[in-house]
């Protein structure tokens, strides 16, 4: 039987649950501070999460400034991944940077994480460069991708 998700925007209520998310998708997660002050003090900011029967499962971080969105973070549980539910997500994500205005959008993804650029090149993304050791717990590269958000559908 297919999960069905629910996809809506986050709330400080939320944190406690991203943050098992964050620990468990990412080496080095961010901070429950980190999030408080995303969702209470920046303007540019805008946190979606995704849940499957009223659990929630994953997230995404979207900042748009002027034209453009950029994704900070985004992730699906490992119990959850393989189900659609980042490709939701992400189609979301794009729909809301768009109706804040942004004209484009941009993430940075490892350089070795290819289940994640695959699915940024199927919902349009493009590689734009490299940012060398970007990540701090191994200084792996990040592949910097970018798509345009010209009123077409993202996927």
């Amino acid at each position: 039987m297919e999960e069905k998700c629910t996809i809506r925007l986050m709330s400080v209520e939320d944190i406690e649950d991203v943050i098992v998310v964050e620990q468990d998708a990412f080496p080095v997660p961010w901070s429950r501070e980190a999030f408080q002050n995303e969702l209470t003090n920046n303007q540019f900011a805008h946190y979606l999460v995704v849940e499957v029967d009223g659990k929630v499962v994953g997230y995404c971080g979207v900042w748009v400034v002027i034209d453009e969105a950029h994704i900070t973070n985004i992730a699906i549980h490992s119990n959850y991944r393989g189900k659609k539910f980042g490709e939701i997500l992400l189609i979301h994500a794009l729909d809301l940077a768009k109706t804040f205005g942004a004209k484009k959008m941009t993430l940075e993804v490892r350089v070795s994480n290819e289940i994640a650029k695959q699915l940024y090149e199927k919902l349009g993304f493009q590689s734009g460069g490299i940012r060398k050791k970007y990540y701090t717990d191994n200084l792996e590269d990040a592949l910097i991708m970018w798509v345009m958000l010209n009123g077409n559908e993202a996927g």
